[in-house]
């Protein structure tokens, strides 16, 4: 990668100002994650993560992916060179679970975390998108995918993740109505 004056510069660069710019407009923010990133900008370009929360249109269930040792995850994996996390949430979303939707302009959520013991902090957007329930799906081999009701508990890597989700539908089933 190639470094400018304080920051990535070329496709990079554009991957950079996409996170920053998505980062600032996400209606919540963990771990300093702002800071985090801004404090990263001088640094070769560190682990960005992307995701997407899909509910169907009741705001009753929640669109989600069987990870192998994560649990049942909202789609989402990592941003790929030349990518904006936006693009890559999109591509996952495809991916995972064979549906293509557009994402709501306000990331819900912006983090860093860990995802596995061995591996660096990941700054992490979450995206949002509504659906039909009744959208075709299709999983990736050995990863499947269902609609989980909002009002049944789940197992996710980040114990907090289905609460945070949960209040993130009853916050917008507010703002749609």
């Amino acid at each position: 990668m190639q470094e400018g004056d304080g920051g990535p510069v070329g496709e990079s660069a554009r991957t950079w100002q996409a996170a920053m710019a998505d980062a600032s407009l996400a209606c919540w923010e963990l771990d300093e994650a702002r800071r985090w990133l801004t404090d990263a900008r001088g640094a070769p370009m560190p682990p960005l993560g992307a995701e997407v929360w899909v509910y169907d249109r009741s705001f009753t269930h929640v669109l989600l992916v069987r990870h192998r040792w994560r649990g049942w995850v909202p789609p989402g994996g990592e941003v790929e060179h030349g990518e904006t996390p936006r693009q890559a949430a999109a591509r996952e979303l495809l991916e995972e679970t064979g549906v293509h939707a557009a994402l709501l302009p306000t990331p819900a959520m912006v983090v860093v975390r860990a995802y596995h013991h061995d591996w660096p902090a990941t700054l992490g957007l979450s995206y949002v998108t509504i659906v039909d329930g009744s959208t075709p799906l299709r999983g990736e081999p050995g990863q499947p995918v269902r609609w989980q009701a909002l009002a049944e508990e789940w197992t996710s890597y980040v114990a907090d993740d289905p609460a945070r989700i949960r209040r993130y539908a009853e916050r917008l089933g507010r703002q749609i109505e």
